[in-house]
């Protein structure tokens, strides 16, 4: 089925609230409402009256884009909840919840609920001991949704990745104020410029045995006198 491949962050703008469709980017200070908390466009900032109808509209595409549904399937949705017993509301309700990539959003796999409808489709998820690579299965109760062995594996070495990456970065970033500071502490040198006129640079001078930089030449004539 289709998806929406645009930027998710305006869907949170346009609704005023956030949806959680980056995972870890919606707790941080990056997240568009924390940012710019009002619908985008040109006329983002402006005042509007929502009718009755509006209201209803945005309540709609609130699910829709929470569960990542297109048009077509949330019609779906409505009409089989419409045939089930009972409130028409809750019976959607406990359809989009029984959702796989949902319970795996749910049961922590994933970050957020992309993340998740793509680890169903790569068959990194079981459901009773057998592979489901479709995102938009029904679990029922009492169903095993487990893990990959391999996947948990590689979930694990990549968080250990991440903190050392993350401990390196930190490190050479202490190590780059430390520098900083330093410079900013010597003097300033001034260097010996030299235009390609002059010739080639003259050699640097050695050290000696005392830790004094020498002219080769002019420590011969020493040795020499000595």
């Amino acid at each position: 089925m289709a998806r929406n491949l645009g930027p998710v962050c305006r869907l949170c703008r346009r609704e005023g609230l956030k949806l959680f469709l980056k995972g870890e980017r919606c707790y941080s200070d990056k997240c568009a409402i924390e940012r710019r908390n009002y619908p985008p466009g040109a006329h983002g900032q402006a005042r509007t009256r929502f009718s009755e109808f509006a209201i209803r509209l945005r309540e709609k595409q609130k699910v829709k884009r929470i569960y990542g549904l297109m048009e077509a399937q949330f019609s779906a949705y409505f009409e089989a909840a419409e045939r089930m017993d009972g409130i028409t509301g809750e019976n959607l309700l406990v359809l989009l919840e029984r959702r796989l990539d949902n319970v795996v959003y749910r049961l922590g796999f994933a970050s957020s609920l992309a993340q998740a409808r793509q680890v169903v489709r790569h068959g990194h998820i079981h459901v009773n001991g057998k592979r489901v690579t479709i995102p938009s299965t029904l679990i029922e109760v009492g169903s095993v949704i487990s893990l990959m062995a391999a996947m948990e594996g590689a979930d694990a070495e990549m968080r250990h990745a991440d903190s050392e990456l993350r401990s390196v970065i930190g490190r050479a970033a202490d190590a780059g104020m430390d520098r900083s500071k330093r410079r900013r502490a010597e003097p300033h040198q001034e260097s010996d410029r030299r235009s390609y006129r002059d010739g080639p640079a003259p050699r640097r001078p050695a050290l000696d045995g005392a830790g004094t930089r020498t002219i080769p030449r002019l420590a011969a004539l020493l040795a020499a006198a000595r």
